[in-house]
């Protein structure tokens, strides 16, 4: 990349990363007037978060293929606007359908913007590439951050839980203006579909990686839709449960940014990831334990844990390959099996709570994944890249072909 580009293109990864949490953080301050408007159970309100989630998993399927139609940079445009569109719907939303249906759309936009975006980053920071997805990492979580602490300002301010939510749909649209004029053209290149994904889910490697990935965001979609009203429970104002919130997505936001930085002085990202896996065991071991001993430090600490984490496996999944089209789509699958994963956990903490009254369940839960998580990552050695994504494969357009030196 010429480096007279260089600050445009990082700017055009940080309102990216911007774009693509803060309609899920923004929920949890204020569900109790959505409930009340909307008639929208516990259950119902997991959903907000459920339904985007598992549609981020199931969209970055078919990254590949729309991309392959498309291009990155038009796809990520049009999912943008998607993702405005489900934000603004959400201006008139007064039922549980107009709520669930905004959520479907925000998904389906999030979810392509998210498999196609790490081939662009790939392609345009060759040497660079540790600081621009750290970046649109911690600009990701940072948009968490945002959108938990602004959504009940706005409202309190506005009086209106809708104004804090529909709002978003003028920064998303900004960002598909910003990517459209800044993005270079790019050719594109048809590819085959069906079968190339076909042979990507035979090789294990991939499989481990959407376990990895899964297991680790099921923490996240846990946080930001159960952390705020967990806190309520223990007597907490939406505005204090709101900033406990923020204080997690701002950790996040500094790992994201911070351990791909320090991570890239090997290739060997195990190390950085077992110390964010360790924040996140403590975070989730005092909220079992003692969750009121130290809020602030907790959220903290977990959000730290959650975003380092989730950099570094996007990093690990394109470290893999050295094309950025098929490093890319590698991402695109961990993503998509990992956020399928990753949309359970917050329905079964909200049965877990019904069951039991009590939120202690479900974070015992993610202390158990974490811990698995820990076992898994053992086998992501880099001298173990080249061989994990090698088989036969006569057509040498799927993922599991040799790697081109």
């Amino acid at each position: 990349m010429k480096a007279n580009r260089q600050p445009l293109m990082l700017a055009v990864v940080a309102m990216v990363g911007l774009a693509l949490r803060p309609f899920l953080t923004g929920v949890g301050p204020v569900a109790t007037p959505i409930s009340a408007e909307t008639g929208l159970s516990m259950q119902g309100l997991s959903a907000l978060t459920l339904l985007p989630i598992l549609l981020m998993g199931a969209g970055a399927f078919l990254g590949p293929a729309i991309q392959a139609r498309l291009g990155a940079k038009r796809a990520a445009v049009l999912a943008l606007l998607v993702l405005s569109l489900g934000s603004g719907l959400r201006l008139g939303a007064h039922s549980a359908l107009d709520m669930l249906g905004s959520a479907v759309l925000l998904g389906v936009g999030a979810a392509v913007v998210q498999a196609v975006f790490p081939t662009i980053i790939k392609r345009e920071f060759p040497r660079g590439i540790n600081l621009a997805m750290g970046l649109y990492a911690a600009m990701m979580m940072g948009g968490g951050a945002f959108g938990a602490q602004a959504a009940p300002l706005i409202a309190a301010w506005s009086g209106s839980w809708r104004l804090a939510l529909g709002w978003l749909a003028l920064p998303a649209a900004l960002t598909a203006l910003l990517i459209a004029l800044a993005l270079p053209r790019e050719p594109r290149k048809p590819q085959g579909s069906g079968q190339g994904l076909w042979r990507w889910l035979r090789l294990p490697r991939v499989w481990l990686l959407m376990a990895c990935f899964g297991l680790i965001n099921g923490g996240y979609s846990s946080s930001v839709a159960w952390l705020a009203p967990a806190f309520q429970d223990l007597g907490w104002s939406a505005g204090a449960s709101g900033g406990l919130l923020a204080v997690l997505a701002v950790g996040q936001a500094v790992s994201a940014l911070v351990t791909p930085v320090l991570a890239s002085r090997g290739s060997d990202r195990r190390p950085w990831l077992g110390i964010c896996l360790a924040m996140q065991v403590l975070g989730f071991a005092m909220l079992v334990l003692h969750p009121e001993a130290a809020p602030y430090p907790i959220a903290f600490l977990l959000g730290a844990g959650l975003g380092g984490c989730f950099s570094l496996m996007m990093i690990v999944a394109l470290d893999h390959l050295p094309d950025p089209a098929q490093a890319g789509a590698l991402a695109a699958l961990m993503q998509g099996g990992g956020f399928l994963l990753a949309a359970i956990p917050p329905w079964l903490l909200a049965l877990l709570h019904d069951l039991t009254g009590s939120f202690t369940p479900g974070w015992t839960m993610h202390l158990a994944a974490v811990l698995a998580v820990c076992v898994l990552a053992l086998r992501l050695s880099p001298a173990s890249y080249r061989g994990a994504l090698r088989q036969p494969d006569p057509q040498g357009a799927g993922p599991g072909a040799a790697p081109a030196e």
